[in-house]
């Protein structure tokens, strides 16, 4: 029997506060589609080895993830449990699952670096490798292991070319759950290795009840200002309406919109007010990319051109954003630096 791997603590960079983790949340919502699919799998007991679960940030991959493994733990790949992958509060794998203790379940995600005491910025290669270790321990019971890598996104060259080891020989009665923001930047083998689920915004009526469900005390307009702001993203939505959330997502639009003429001296003022927020640059960052890929979205939709230049700008923002809270760069310095490629892209393809 292989030595059953030492639990380490998972750092949930996903909690909200005042909001149940996405592995404590029972209600997904505006995913039917994507949740009847995996469900006919599970249910037909021939479900693949791998989904990769696609979507933007916020959407509910993560709740839809930790769904699949509480059904695949109490029922296995079976008919057993509801059509709509439920199971009840009081099911031991439930149980389990809400505390976060089940033995069948490993969470890969970033974790902190001891040297700094700070979120890594990579998911690392000794990360994907506890993966061997977790499928290759003999399951209670004849049961099911299940893996979620919480993001693809952030796996590092030699983790990613770890993980990819791991799917060209899947493990017996054992599921791998990716998510990714981003599923085109991925390797094409991890791509071609998995089965793909995609996630979508969620509708203007999914947004607006979710949010009259989870934030009563809000009117009815300021619920239906962060269902906009949020571009489909309840992730988004909640987090806005939690401290300075919705001041800088209106700084992001007012950064995009005023990219053609920034206002310099607006800008240092704004990067002044970022340093004295907690985690201000990155969170603002994160607003910067979700207001930029909204608007990009919009202007395919309407068939305009020139959007390959939005999509690289959108891309070396975030690497930009990302460089700066890993370097401990300058903050004032990457807003400048953005707002050159914003305006430099406004100039030769128009303004999103």
């Amino acid at each position: 029997m292989a030595k059953r791997p030492q639990p380490q603590e998972t750092v949930e960079t996903d909690r909200i506060e005042g909001v149940d983790h996405p592995r404590q949340t029972a209600h997904l919502v505006g995913q039917g589609p994507a949740a009847a699919i995996v469900a006919r799998a599970l249910r037909s007991g021939r479900p693949p080895q791998a989904w990769l679960v696609c979507g933007p940030p916020g959407v509910g991959k993560a709740t839809l993830a930790y769904r699949i493994a509480r059904y695949l733990l109490a029922y296995g790949a079976s008919d057993r449990g509801p059509e709509d992958l439920s199971v009840p509060a009081n099911d031991p794998a439930a149980v389990q699952m809400t505390a976060g203790s089940h033995p069948g379940l490993l969470v890969l995600k970033r974790g902190i670096d001891p040297t700094t005491g700070k979120l890594m910025n990579v998911l690392s290669v000794g990360e994907v490798r506890r993966l061997s270790g977790f499928f290759g321990m003999t399951s209670g019971a004849g049961g099911w292991r299940v893996a979620i890598v919480d993001t693809a996104d952030d796996l590092n060259d030699a983790a990613a070319n770890a993980l990819l080891k791991l799917l060209e020989e899947p493990p017996s009665r054992a599921m791998l759950l990716v998510l990714s923001n981003t599923p085109g930047r991925l390797l094409p083998t991890i791509r071609s290795r998995c089965q793909r689920l995609n996630l979508r915004p969620l509708t203007e009526s999914d947004m607006e009840g979710e949010l009259a469900r989870l934030l009563p005390e809000l009117s009815s307009g300021e619920r239906a200002s962060l269902a906009r702001l949020s571009g489909g993203s309840l992730g988004a939505a909640l987090r806005l309406a939690g401290g300075d959330g919705v001041m800088l997502a209106g700084e992001a639009d007012r950064l995009i919109d005023q990219a053609a003429q920034p206002e310099i001296p607006a800008l240092f003022a704004l990067s002044d007010k970022l340093a004295r927020i907690t985690d201000g640059l990155d969170t603002f960052g994160a607003f910067l990319s979700q207001a930029l890929a909204e608007r990009v979205r919009a202007r395919a939709l309407t068939r305009q051109p020139h959007l390959d230049r939005w999509v690289a700008v959108h891309e070396k923002l975030g690497k930009t954003f990302a460089r700066t809270d890993a370097l401990h760069l300058d903050p004032r310095q990457t807003l400048l630096t953005a707002v050159r490629e914003m305006s430099a892209a406004t100039r030769r393809a128009g303004a999103v």
